[in-house]
């Protein structure tokens, strides 16, 4: 399981006559934006261009310090219509990565001992993209 970003942005900013520095953390978190691809074994489950991954970093960081008894599955909103932009569920076999917006296209199960160094490395992308413009990263949580 793999996800990946890249071409890092925030084109909204100055429409709204922010910076990044100035940017509260709820406007940062819907427009650092990045080209998403979430991958399994090379296969891509689903992709999105300026998908707003600060703010899925931070839901995926929350949804990992939940504790295991209360962990539910991982539904990502935000600005979309429709919840389930991105999934994470458990089902017997083990975790599921997948897209609403793809519902055929789902990674295949792994158990939680592998998904969750995958999903760090991605919040570990994102902050490190964050950083390069200028924004202090640390408002996207470590594990």
């Amino acid at each position: 399981m793999r996800f990946e970003c890249r071409n890092f942005g925030a084109p909204d900013l100055p429409r709204r006559g922010l910076t990044a520095s100035s940017a509260p953390l709820e406007i940062l978190l819907v427009d650092i934006e990045a080209d998403l691809v979430i991958s399994d074994d090379g296969r891509i489950v689903w992709s999105e261009e300026a998908f707003p991954v600060a703010e899925l970093a931070y839901g995926l960081a929350r949804w990992l310090h939940l504790a295991d008894h209360i962990r539910e599955d991982f539904t990502f909103d935000s600005s979309y219509d429709e919840p389930g932009a991105v999934r994470i569920v458990a089902t017997d076999e083990g975790w599921r990565v997948g897209s609403v917006f793809a519902a055929d296209a789902q990674s295949s199960p792994v158990p939680w001992e592998s998904l969750v160094p995958d999903l760090l490395a991605f919040i570990e992308d994102v902050r490190a993209g964050v950083g390069t413009h200028g924004v202090n990263p640390d408002f996207v949580p470590r594990f």
